[in-house]
């Protein structure tokens, strides 16, 4: 703790974003950076806590106190050995966590103005590739057996990254033409420059892990006296886990919570992703027909669903130059914090939150039913809705909903449905055969995702071993 007085005397400052007559003009990161010595003050701000509740509320365990005391004497080499000893991908939670651990932070126990982890660790990444701390790891000794890791999502790469370094040669397979998951196909430009993981992905190629793209395993049913997970796409495939030590499956959540209402036909409903993936491949390179193209421009654009999903979607929709955006949510409208009271420090607050989108502007509604999807000649022109309250279930469980109010119809050419993802349901696997990230917990954060594909490729090696 290099100035044990510093978070008495310097104020929280984040790096905030570009402006908003700016940034909606292109899919450039919105957010913007300190300059060196600001961020090495914002690290000094750690106090260095003797329960350290950040540590503690981090599902990787990263070690803030110790990366942001080297980062504030200037030591970023050490700064980043310390963040990645623990994340292997800070890169990626440094630009799109929520920051577990600041909710924990005894700063913001004290006065809301807890460290800034995330921002200090996307700034200690960046130095350490821009430095050149970061290189292949070419020292990997093999010991002779392989996985396969099926999703190159932020849970299968951290599973490959970290099987890999304990010598096991990694085959990763992903069904997409380019790996990351929903990092690359879910998440906007805006937030998450794609030649970040285009970055890690060279280097993990480079530290010897193989990837095969556009091979989608249909995996079965499989007994344990069976011989293989059965892929009718590729028979070169059909015998993955008995060509293979062990198998990792990390596909994530393929299937969208969808809203199976009267007109859901209609042309202009769409699941979110369909806009999100289709405008990250289009900002690859990747051409649509027009027939094709998932476009909100010139149009009113009503979003159903209130979580991270629903705003990616709303920035989104400024971007290709919409008319107007409504956000509507089932649910109550959270309290509007800092402080949660039946969720208290250093558990995660479930407070009212406002993302750069829906700063660019949203009409943002709560307590919201959709009723059927109105249209005409096939085209969507409207959605019937209906306010509605929640009460208390005498027996106990989830609340039910009320009507509240006459139904109303709220314009819209276009609807996005981001309701969130369901867990998928697995088969009996072989003994060899591991789940992980979403594809094992449902949808979660990425952070999460990260954390169960390292444990996952622990829980591999350990099989390994003691199966020899």
């Amino acid at each position: 703790m290099g100035n044990p007085k510093a978070f008495l005397e310097i104020h929280r400052q984040e790096a905030g974003y570009r402006p908003i007559h700016d940034r909606i003009l292109d899919f450039g990161e919105v957010e913007q950076t300190l300059n060196t010595r600001e961020r090495k003050l914002q690290a000094s701000r750690c106090m260095d806590c003797g329960v350290p509740f950040c540590h503690w509320a981090c599902p990787l365990g990263n070690k803030a106190p110790e990366w942001n005391d080297a980062l504030y004497k200037g030591d970023w080499e050490l700064a980043y050995r310390l963040l990645n000893s623990t994340n292997p991908f800070p890169e990626f939670t440094g630009r799109i966590c929520p920051a577990l651990c600041e909710k924990a932070c005894v700063l913001n126990r004290y006065n809301h103005e807890p460290t800034t982890n995330r921002e200090d660790e996307a700034a200690i990444t960046e130095a350490a590739f821009r430095e050149g701390y970061i290189q292949p790891c070419t020292d990997i000794v093999r010991n002779g057996k392989s996985v396969a890791v099926v999703g190159a999502g932020p849970a299968g790469l951290a599973a490959a990254n970290y099987l890999n370094l304990m010598g096991y040669q990694v085959t990763v397979f992903e069904k997409n033409e380019a790996a990351g998951g929903l990092l690359r196909y879910g998440i906007p430009n805006f937030k998450l420059n794609k030649a970040l993981i285009d970055r890690r992905i060279r280097l993990l190629e480079a530290e010897g892990i193989e990837f095969h793209f556009n091979e989608e395993l249909r995996i079965k049913n499989v007994d344990k006296n069976e011989e293989s997970l059965t892929d009718e796409s590729n028979s070169s495939l059909s015998t993955l886990h008995s060509s293979f030590d062990a198998v990792v499956i990390a596909t994530g959540t393929p299937i969208a919570r969808d809203l199976n209402i009267p007109g859901r036909e209609l042309k202009g409903v769409h699941l979110a992703l369909e806009l999100l993936s289709q405008q990250n491949r289009v900002l690859a390179g990747m051409e649509f027909s027009k027939d094709e193209r998932v476009t909100a421009k010139g149009k009113d654009v009503l979003v159903i669903g209130g979580g991270d999903t629903g705003s990616d979607c709303i920035g989104t929709a400024h971007r290709q130059g919409c008319k107007s955006v409504t956000q509507i949510e089932i649910l109550p409208k959270p309290v509007e914090g800092p402080d949660d009271p039946p969720n208290p420090w250093p558990n995660w607050p479930r407070t009212l939150k406002t993302t750069s989108s829906h700063e660019e502007g949203c009409t943002r509604r709560w307590n919201i039913n959709t009723l059927e999807f109105l249209g005409k000649d096939g085209k969507l022109t409207g959605v019937k809705v209906e306010e509605i309250d929640w009460e208390p279930n005498p027996a106990g469980g989830r609340p039910i909903m009320v009507k509240k109010g006459k139904p109303e119809v709220i314009k819209a050419e276009l609807v996005l449905l981001a309701m969130g993802f369901l867990k998928p349901e697995h088969p009996q696997y072989p003994e060899n055969v591991f789940v992980c990230g979403d594809a094992a917990n449902g949808a979660s954060l990425v952070v999460r995702a990260l954390a169960s594909g390292k444990q996952t490729a622990f829980k591999v090696d350990q099989y390994l071993k003691q199966n020899r």
